[in-house]
């Protein structure tokens, strides 16, 4: 293996060492300690984010649960670099958070349009004007609702019968609120920070609430999270034909890993045909990913990793040549019939067993575990067909709406993102199993 390989693996292991990260906590509460300050959770709202208005709901309940103060911050939204395809990021995220408010018991409008700037500005001065008088957990849910209903009037109500809010005072605070997250390192909406590690939203306050536990925070011992992570049933599969399920995927995205042998068994549970589909990695379609996005995302996807049982953190990225060579045995392999078990493999050797699928060392003892021959494999890497079909993947998940991995959807349905979001394709699975008489059944 090349030193740098060598050298990523060992900076990776280290960083998501669950050692490091127990110091790391230690350090941080005890930091905490020493400049007088009680355990305090920092949770920093952006107001025109469908997920932040979820998370707003969670914190009376997380008041009430936790011996935690909480801090409230407003930001802006995120740069482009942190937030690539934007515009489908915000439609998306109308329609997702809609179905996480419904599985969570939050409101969320099912029919929420993209809100004006206008009304935006608006909602941020309300916001402002309610964190100066310690209203915010009381005005935020109201105040969002009215946003993502385009209820103005319901919105211009939320403010202090006293007067209008000072201008300029929203201003103040979203930087200030910019410059606070930027310090403790990070660039989205929607997240709770907790001595030295961040949380998104309500997707992750389970995380959250563990470490709370933990620091023995818990008013409620013992008694089930608020909001725990949302994983299939795999329950009895309805009567009905099973559908096809389209799956995009990058093998420079960890996320994919935690996904891939998850949707194998999903899938294999319902009977239903696995398709993939899989595409570069984002920096090589030019898409930017920043470095602070990037540690964030290794370091949450080892929790994730940690709670699913699945290894994680022994990483040799594999963007560039690694990438391209996977893919071009992806290809090969898909057509005898070893895609998925390639797939798997692959994307298990770059984040879990250290790996370098660039050199051929690695690449074909992976191959060979997948049950390909040296000489097929050789013959996959010296065609460059790949790149084709790697082609019509992006363009066919651009139209479906999504710009990254993983993304999956049923039968040309909905189209949903990220490894969270397996409960949602079972949910689609069932619902096309129902729609769809078997041909024992007719």
């Amino acid at each position: 293996m090349s030193l740098r390989a060598l050298i990523m693996r060992s900076v990776t292991t280290a960083l998501t060492s669950p050692t490091r990260r127990r110091w790391a906590r230690d350090a941080a509460a005890m930091s905490a300690r020493l400049r007088g300050e009680r355990p305090t959770i920092r949770y920093f709202h952006q107001a025109d984010d469908p997920y932040s208005h979820l998370a707003a709901q969670m914190l009376p309940r997380l008041r009430a649960r936790y011996a935690a103060e909480i801090e409230i911050w407003l930001v802006p939204p995120p740069e482009d670099s942190a937030a690539p395809d934007r515009e489908r990021l915000r439609a998306y995220g109308l329609r997702d958070a809609a179905r996480v408010a419904q599985a969570r018991g939050l409101t969320f409008p099912g029919d929420a349009a993209l809100p004006a700037a206008q009304a935006v500005e608006r909602l941020q001065a309300v916001l402002a004007e309610a964190l100066d008088q310690g209203r915010f957990d009381d005005v935020a849910p109201a105040a969002g609702a009215s946003l993502w209903t385009d209820d103005d009037r319901a919105l211009t109500g939320q403010a202090t019968p006293n007067g209008t809010p000072s201008p300029g005072r929203a201003e103040a605070l979203l930087a200030a609120g910019a410059a606070r997250r930027a310090e403790l390192g990070h660039y989205l909406g929607g997240m709770f920070h907790f001595e030295g590690e961040w949380f998104w939203g309500v997707d992750r306050l389970g995380h959250l609430e563990a470490r709370l536990a933990a620091r023995g925070l818990d008013r409620e011992a013992g008694s089930p999270p608020l909001a725990p992570s949302l994983e299939p049933s795999l329950g009895p599969a309805p009567l009905g034909a099973p559908p096809t399920v389209e799956a995009w995927f990058s093998f420079r995205s960890p996320y994919s890993w935690l996904f891939m042998p998850r949707i194998r068994e999903l899938t294999q549970a319902y009977g239903a045909k696995l398709e993939l589909r899989p595409i570069l990695p984002m920096v090589m379609r030019g898409l930017a990913v920043p470095r602070i996005k990037t540690i964030y995302i290794t370091l949450d996807c080892k929790r994730e990793a940690e709670r699913l049982d699945l290894p994680f953190g022994r990483i040799v990225d594999p963007v560039g040549a690694g990438a391209e060579r996977a893919l071009a045995v992806l290809h090969h392999a898909m057509d005898l019939g070893l895609g998925e078990q390639f797939a798997e493999l692959g994307l298990k050797a770059a984040f879990a067993d250290g790996i370098a699928l660039a050199e051929d060392t690695g690449l074909y003892d992976v191959t060979r575990r997948a049950g390909l021959t040296d000489a097929q494999t050789a013959a996959a890497l010296a065609d460059q067909s790949w790149r084709q079909r790697a082609e019509v993947n992006r363009a066919a998940l651009l139209e479906a709406g999504l710009w990254g991995a993983p993304t999956f959807r049923v039968s040309g349905r909905e189209a949903h993102w990220g490894q969270d979001r397996l409960w949602m394709l079972e949910d689609d699975i069932r619902a096309a199993m129902a729609q769809t008489p078997s041909a024992s059944a007719t």
